[in-house]
């Protein structure tokens, strides 16, 4: 029985979880959105929320526990500079799991984006319409 049991281990060794998430966090804090599987989405947004309320403290102790989940030093300054200011007020629930349609092509699994939640994230603007071809 799975009684109290808690977190994914997706069929890796600790190790490679443990990086996985890493490489995942700072992805999503670079972009402020990600696109990957439902049951990863749901597992990194609680590493995600944790190293926010990190930054939303502000102090060197707390620098210091965020730069042992992120692998870029570019993107712990944007978490304490630009992201934890962002969220001072927010007592929580910085991240969104969005269901995506449709499962990915090569091996059918369920996909998600999982997004900073008031991160205004600059969409590529459409090209217009081609018009019909006469013929």
């Amino acid at each position: 029985m799975r009684h109290s049991v808690r977190g994914r281990k997706f069929g890796r060794t600790a190790s490679h979880r443990k990086m996985m998430f890493r490489n995942m966090v700072t992805e999503l804090f670079r972009h402020e959105r990600i696109q990957t599987t439902t049951e990863k989405a749901k597992e990194a947004r609680s590493v995600a929320e944790r190293l926010i309320t990190y930054a939303k403290a502000g102090d060197l102790n707390s620098r210091r526990m965020a730069a042992r989940k992120l692998t870029d030093p570019v993107v712990l300054q944007k978490l304490f500079d630009v992201l934890g200011p962002r969220y001072a007020d927010r007592p929580g629930g910085y991240t969104r799991v969005l269901k995506m349609d449709g499962p990915r092509r090569g091996d059918n699994a369920d996909m998600a984006i999982l997004e900073l939640v008031t991160g205004e994230v600059p969409h590529k603007p459409r090209s217009a319409a081609k018009p019909p071809l006469e013929g």
